[in-house]
C-alpha cells in the first residue's frame, strides 16, 4: 500500500492525519474537535461518536438531526468481533399502502407527510451510550446543548446545500431553519434553542424525554396538523435493535456491512461482481474501469430493489450474497457496451447524510451513519422544539406484495450504510461513504482504489467518482473529456455531476500501531487526532 508521504506536495490535496491515541474523522471540523475532546476527557470511542453525531445535526442541519435515523458498527476493546445497531425508525401504525394506492399514488412523494417515518436515532444513541459508553448522557450531550444555544457559523458546503435545497423547507421548518424566510449563507449563525431544550430533557430523563411527554406531543401534534397518522403510541414504541453484521471478501479483505433494512449487501454484491474482472490491470481513472463499475452498480442495485426491505420481510439475502449470483450477473456485463438503463428503482434518491468514525486509545472502533434522508428531510419541523422530520418512508415502494411495500410498523429500505474492513481477521478500518444511493458504489470504489491500486485512504477518497443513476452516468469534473467521450462511445449517457458525488471518512489502524485518518474534501470536515 502506498505510503501517505508519497503524495505530490506541489499539488492541491490533504495529508492523512497520523495519531497514536485517538482520531475522529467526520464532515465538520467542530464535530471532530468535540469528539477528540471527549476522548481526551476520558470518554471512549462510542461516547465521542455519539457526541459528534448529535452535534453534526446542528453543524449540518440539512443532512441530519434528532428527527432522523442511524446505523452503527462497532467493536469492544480487545475484540475484533463487529457488532451492529439498527436505529432506524418504523412507519407509523396507520400507514396503509392500499389506501395510498386508492388515492392514486404509485410512489410515496418526498414531501408527503406519509413519507415521514419515526425517528430512531435517539433511541439508538441512548442505548449505545448506556451499554457501551463511559461518561454518560449528560456529558455526551453537553457540547450540543451549548452550541444549539450559542449557534454555529454556517460552513461553505452547508451554505451550498442551503442554496440548492432550502426551498424544500415548509411550515415550521422555514421558521426554525431559515433566517427571516431566507436560506442561511456562509458565516451566518444557525441556532436551535428548541433542540437545546430537547437535549436537556434527554440528558435528565433518557428516552422518555424524547419519545414521551411534551417533546413527543409537539412532534405528534405537528405531524397530525400536516395530515400524517402518527400517534403518541407510535413514538413510545420506537426501539433500536442490536443485530448481526453481514460480510463478504474482496482479495485480502473482509468487508463488514450492516444487514437489511440497510443496503450494505449491495456493496458486497458489487465487489463480488467486480472480482470477475481484472480491475487492477486497468487505468484507475480510465473509461474501462468506470464502465465496469457502472455496470456492476446497475446490476447490484437492481438486485437490491428486488430484495432489501424490513428485516422481517427480506427473504432472499443469501441469494443476493451468494458467489453464484454474482457470477451470473458478471456474465451480463459487456466490457465494451452499456446495459440499457431500464432497470427498475424502488426508492427515492438523496445526497445528504453525515458519517462519523472514531477510534480510541483502546482501539475501540465506531462506524456511525446518521441521516434525515432527503436534504432537509421532509422540510417540516415540529412547531415548538424545531425537530426536523425525516422523509425516510419514501424509501418504501407502493407495489402490492413487494417485500418493501409500505406498511404500518415496517422499516423502509435504507440507503445509509456504515462500513468496517477486516484483514486476516483483525479490524483494520472503520469507514463510510455518504451520498444516498451512491453509498454501496462508493464503498466498492473506495476499497478497490485501495486494494487494486495501492492507494492510501486519503488518496482513495480524493480521487474522482462516477455513478450510474437512472438513465445517466454522472461523472465528476476530475474525469477528463477524453474519458467522458470514451464512456459515451460505450453507450452511456454521460453528464457532468452538478454536485460532488458523496463524501467519505475513514480511519486505518496501521501495522505500526498508529492511526491514520482521512476526510473527504467534498465536505467541510477533517480528520483530527491526538
Amino acid at each position: 500500500m502506498r505510503d501517505f508521504q508519497s503524495r505530490d506536495f506541489q499539488s492541491p490535496g490533504r495529508s492523512a492525519v497520523i495519531a497514536q491515541n485517538g482520531i475522529c474523522a467526520t464532515s465538520h471540523p467542530l464535530a471532530a474537535k468535540v469528539a477528540v475532546q471527549i476522548l481526551e476527557a476520558g470518554g471512549n470511542a462510542m461516547d465521542a461518536a455519539i457526541a459528534g453525531a448529535i452535534l453534526l445535526g446542528l453543524c449540518e442541519p440539512q443532512s441530519t438531526g434528532i428527527g432522523g435515523d442511524a446505523f452503527c458498527l462497532f467493536n469492544l476493546p480487545g475484540s475484533d468481533d463487529v457488532h451492529a445497531m439498527n436505529a432506524s425508525g418504523r412507519a407509523p401504525a396507520g400507514l396503509d399502502a392500499a389506501k395510498l394506492r386508492a388515492e392514486g399514488l404509485d410512489v410515496l412523494p418526498l414531501t408527503s407527510p406519509h413519507a415521514i417515518s419515526l425517528p430512531g436515532a435517539m433511541d439508538g444513541f441512548i442505548r449505545l451510550a448506556k451499554d457501551h459508553g463511559k461518561i454518560g448522557l449528560k456529558a455526551i450531550l453537553a457540547p450540543s446543548i451549548h452550541y444549539a444555544e450559542a449557534g454555529i457559523p454556517v460552513a461553505p458546503k452547508v451554505a451550498f446545500d442551503y442554496a440548492q435545497s432550502g426551498a424544500t423547507l415548509w411550515g415550521a421548518g422555514r421558521r426554525h431553519y431559515t433566517l427571516q424566510d431566507t436560506p442561511l449563507t456562509v458565516g451566518q449563525m444557525f441556532r436551535a434553542p428548541g433542540q437545546a431544550e430537547v437535549l436537556r430533557r434527554v440528558a435528565m430523563d433518557g428516552r422518555e424525554g424524547f419519545y414521551e411527554g411534551e417533546v413527543a406531543e409537539d412532534m405528534v401534534a405537528s405531524l397530525n396538523a400536516a395530515g400524517a397518522t402518527h400517534t403518541l403510541d407510535d413514538f413510545a414504541a420506537v426501539r433500536a435493535d442490536y443485530t448481526d453484521p453481514i460480510s463478504g471478501t474482496y482479495k485480502d479483505i473482509e468487508l463488514v456491512e450492516h444487514p437489511p433494512n440497510g443496503q450494505g449487501a449491495t456493496a458486497i454484491l458489487m465487489l463480488n461482481i467486480l472480482k470477475h474482472f481484472d480491475i487492477a490491470g486497468l487505468d484507475p481513472m480510465g473509461a474501462d474501469r468506470a464502465h465496469l463499475e457502472a455496470e456492476a452498480a446497475k446490476l447490484a442495485y437492481d438486485t437490491r430493489n428486488r430484495v432489501i426491505a424490513d428485516p422481517d420481510h427480506t427473504a432472499r439475502l443469501d441469494h443476493m450474497l451468494s458467489p453464484e449470483t454474482a457470477a451470473k450477473l458478471a456474465e451480463m456485463i459487456d466490457p465494451n457496451a452499456a446495459i440499457p438503463p431500464s432497470l427498475p428503482g424502488a426508492e427515492a434518491v438523496h445526497r445528504d447524510t453525515v458519517y462519523i468514525t472514531v477510534v480510541d486509545k483502546d482501539r475501540m472502533c465506531v462506524s456511525m451513519i446518521y441521516s434525515i434522508f432527503h436534504s432537509f428531510g421532509s422540510g417540516l419541523a415540529s412547531d415548538k422544539f424545531g425537530i426536523l422530520f425525516q422523509n425516510r418512508a419514501a424509501g418504501f415502494t407502493l407495489e402490492e406484495g413487494h417485500p418493501n411495500e409500505a406498511g404500518g410498523g415496517k422499516r423502509p429500505m435504507h440507503t445509509i450504510i456504515p462500513g468496517m474492513v477486516k484483514r486476516a481477521g483483525k479490524i483494520e478500518m472503520p469507514f463510510g461513504v455518504m451520498g444516498g444511493a451512491y453509498q454501496p458504489c462508493g464503498h466498492a470504489r473506495f476499497l478497490t482504489n485501495m486494494e487494486d491500486f495501492g492507494m492510501d485512504p486519503q488518496t482513495a477518497i480524493d480521487r474522482p467518482r462516477c455513478f450510474a443513476e437512472g438513465d445517466t452516468l454522472n461523472v465528476e469534473t476530475g474525469y477528463s473529456e477524453a474519458v467522458a467521450q470514451a464512456l459515451a462511445d460505450k453507450g452511456h449517457t454521460v453528464t457532468r455531476a452538478e454536485t460532488p458525488i458523496g463524501g467519505a471518512q475513514a480511519i486505518r489502524l496501521r501495522p505500526d500501531g498508529m492511526l491514520e485518518g482521512a476526510s473527504d474534501p467534498r465536505k467541510d470536515g477533517i480528520a483530527l487526532g491526538y
